[in-house]
Order: structure tokens, then C-alpha cells, then sequence
């Protein structure tokens, strides 16, 4: 039974940038500038840091989406990776037998195993499974025992999680790409530091005022803002909220999953603000640039911001929307504070979300003209955002400029 009993590493927030930083600490790798384990904030910060992307998607037969990009999301782990000159094997084989064998291996060795699995296919994330659904993210495994049918994993919570080992093998398996593949580290070069986290600061400025690597410009950075605010102020332009989103359940469903984003996905509040002005305090003290303090300050209140702009979204002036607000969040704090124990009462939250959209094919609670007033409460939201962090990035640019 190859189990980690000392494992107790359950600080990462985010998938990536999460499950690396409790492999590190677990394996007692070091940050140089610390002497202690590498935090997230570094590595988010290294990664290419925080980011604004608009999207909108509608299909066939799902609810209209809203998705609010607020990291980096182009290849944000090889990027780690590469800025800190961390080896890294990759394992992969399409035989669930050999899958195993490759995963006991690893904790055998002493060493947890970052795996990539489908989070729909995890129960304790209390997501329905359906067939055109799936997302293949970093997880960290340490404990395996087919006797007992379990597997002991690390994922965003503060504490253990726990699936059988048929679902483990399910998640890893869901596509053929990334069918049971897993990754081996090994230690960053402490010499890399510095100059990964001024590339990292570097990329982050970008990614507000660059072309995207692919993409629109328009959906990226300060245009994704100004496109923002002019679809929610603008309800005869093509793809306005009143268009696309008007009230019904595709007002509710563009709110709802506009809030998940900024507030619940992989994070803690703050639209990854608030990590990302801890990643900057840390980089003032390495590269000895106490203007990097203040610019995190900057970040801080555009946390703030941030948590009042989804808050417009699901605002307490409307009983049913004050409601879903309240059981999203208390949701997302019952798995970070209890991981699987709470799953029962996450499920019973979750039924009583699925009634409240379900009611938003009656009679809803928001009419046109006072959807067009909650749309502009948003926009004044998104502008007011988009000023702190227009300064922000513009400080946070000139002292970069003397640094490269």
C-alpha cells in the first residue's frame, strides 16, 4: 500500500500552480530568497502573472457562458517550467494496468505524483458528468491502495480527498491525449529565480497590453475591458448583454457562471489579485525593487474591485440572485475547509441552485428595464477595475523597464 502517511500539504489553490507548490514543499525544495517552500504566489507570479479575457460561448444544448480569464492561461506550467529550469518527465502510456504501475512507482519512490485527470469525473467536485463536458487538470496523488479501493489525493482543499480507484482511473482516462499521463520534477535551479520573476512581470504587463499568442486582441487585456463595458452599456450592438444574456435563464446563467470565475474557480476571491499582490511583495525583497510594494497595494484594491464587480453580478437587491450568491460561496469554503466531509451538504446546496434555475423559466425576477440598469452597475464595476489596474500595470511597467 503505497501511501505518503506524512503527506499533509493541502495549501494550493489552483490546479497548476496549486498541486506544484504542495509537490515542492512536500519534497522540502526550498525557495533560495526563504528557506522555505515555494508559494503560490511566486509561481502564479512566474507563470505570466494575472490577466483580463472576455469570452462568451453558447451550444447546442447548454446553458450560455460567460468566461472571465483573470491568470495567464497560455501554457502557464511548461512556462514554470522553463523560467525555473525544472526537469520534467513526462510518463504517459494509453494501458490503465501500466497507468498504475507507473503511479505506484512514483510513491513507492517516496515522491507524490502529479497526475492529470477530468475534475468532472471526480465526485468529490460534485459536477454532473456529461459526455461533451471535460477538463484535464493537474491533481496530486499520494496514497494508492487497490485492497482498499482508494486513492488519497491533494486538490484545492484543506484537507484529504479521497476517490476509489475505478474513478481515479476514469478521470485520468477521459481523453486520449492526456490519458494517464504524470508528471516527474525535479528541483528548480535556484540561480533562475531572479530572472524568471522579472520575465514573469514582464509577460504579466503583456498580457494587458500585447496581442494575445492566439486569439482576438479584443478579448484580452484592456480592450476585453472597454468590450466589457460597452456590451453591457450598448443594447443594440451585436453580442450586447440585453442580446445575448436578456432576463430569463440566460441572464441567470451568464451571472452565474461570469461570478464563478471571479470569485470561486481555482481561487479564493479577488480574481487572483490578492495572490498576485503577495507574488509582487515577494519580488520587491528579490530583486530589491521596494516600488514592487507598492504597486501590490495597487492589486490589492483592485482585488477589492473585483469582488464588487461579481457581487453586482448577483447583487442582494434581488432575493433569488442574493441567494445563489450565498450558496456558490458557501459551497466553494465548505470543499476548501472540509474537502469530501462537506460533500452531502454541497449536494444539497447544489439542489437547491438547481431549483432556483429552474424557477428562471417562470417568472423572473428582473424585468428589461431593470436589467439594463443592474448591466450598467456592471459596467461601472468593470471601469472601475480597469483604472486601478490601467495604473497598476502602467507602474508596474516602468519599473520593469530598469530591469531588463
Amino acid at each position: 500500500m503505497p501511501l505518503l502517511a506524512d503527506f499533509s500539504q493541502f495549501q494550493g489553490l489552483h490546479w497548476e500552480t496549486g498541486s506544484l507548490r504542495n509537490y515542492l514543499a512536500y519534497k522540502e525544495i526550498l525557495a533560495p530568497h526563504t528557506n522555505q517552500p515555494y508559494t503560490e504566489a511566486m509561481l502564479l507570479g512566474i507563470s505570466g502573472g494575472i490577466t483580463m479575457g472576455y469570452f462568451t460561448f453558447d451550444y447546442e444544448g447548454y446553458d450560455p457562458m460567460v468566461r472571465i480569464l483573470t491568470r495567464n492561461t497560455f501554457d502557464p506550467l511548461n512556462t514554470i517550467y522553463q523560467r525555473l529550469d525544472i526537469k520534467t518527465s513526462v510518463i504517459q502510456t494509453s494501458s490503465e494496468d501500466k497507468g498504475v504501475q507507473h503511479l505506484v512507482a512514483e510513491l513507492e519512490s517516496g515522491s507524490p505524483a502529479i497526475v492529470v485527470a477530468d475534475v468532472y469525473s471526480l465526485p468529490y467536485n460534485a459536477l454532473d458528468i456529461e459526455e461533451g463536458m471535460w477538463a484535464m487538470l493537474p491533481i496530486l496523488v499520494y496514497g494508492y491502495d487497490p485492497e482498499l479501493d482508494q486513492v488519497w489525493i491533494s486538490d484545492r482543499s484543506r484537507h484529504q480527498l479521497n476517490v476509489t480507484t475505478r474513478e481515479l482511473a476514469a478521470a485520468r482516462s477521459r481523453t486520449k491525449k492526456n490519458k494517464y499521463r504524470l508528471l516527474v520534477h525535479e528541483a528548480p535551479d535556484p540561480d533562475r529565480l531572479s530572472p524568471a520573476v522579472v520575465e514573469g512581470l514582464q509577460q504579466c504587463v503583456d498580457n494587458f497590453t500585447q496581442p494575445p499568442p492566439k486569439g482576438s486582441k479584443n478579448n484580452f487585456g484592456f480592450l476585453a475591458y472597454q468590450k466589457w463595458i460597452q456590451l453591457l452599456q450598448k443594447p443594440n450592438q451585436r453580442g450586447s448583454w440585453m442580446q445575448e444574456f436578456p432576463p430569463g435563464p440566460r441572464m441567470y446563467a451568464g451571472l452565474t457562471s461570469a461570478f464563478e470565475d471571479i470569485r470561486l474557480f481555482g481561487k479564493d476571491g479577488g480574481a487572483d489579485r490578492y495572490l498576485y499582490a503577495a507574488f509582487l511583495d515577494e519580488a520587491s525583497d528579490i530583486l530589491s525593487k521596494p516600488e514592487l510594494k507598492e504597486i501590490a497595494q495597487q492589486f490589492t484594491s483592485s482585488a477589492k474591485a473585483w469582488d464588487a464587480l461579481a457581487d453586482s453580478l448577483l447583487p442582494d437587491e434581488v432575493p433569488q440572485f442574493k441567494e445563489t450568491r450565498t450558496l456558490m460561496l458557501e459551497n466553494h469554503q465548505l470543499f476548501i475547509t472540509h474537502g469530501s466531509s462537506a460533500l452531502d451538504e454541497i449536494k444539497a446546496n447544489k439542489k437547491r441552485l438547481v431549483e432556483l434555475k429552474s424557477s428562471m423559466a417562470g417568472d423572473f425576477p428582473v424585468d428589461g428595464s431593470q436589467a439594463k440598469v443592474m448591466f450598467n452597475q456592471i459596467a461601472d464595476n468593470v471601469k472601475a477595475v480597469q483604472e486601478i489596474e490601467h495604473k497598476a500595470i502602467e507602474d508596474l511597467s516602468k519599473v520593469i523597464s530598469y530591469l531588463v
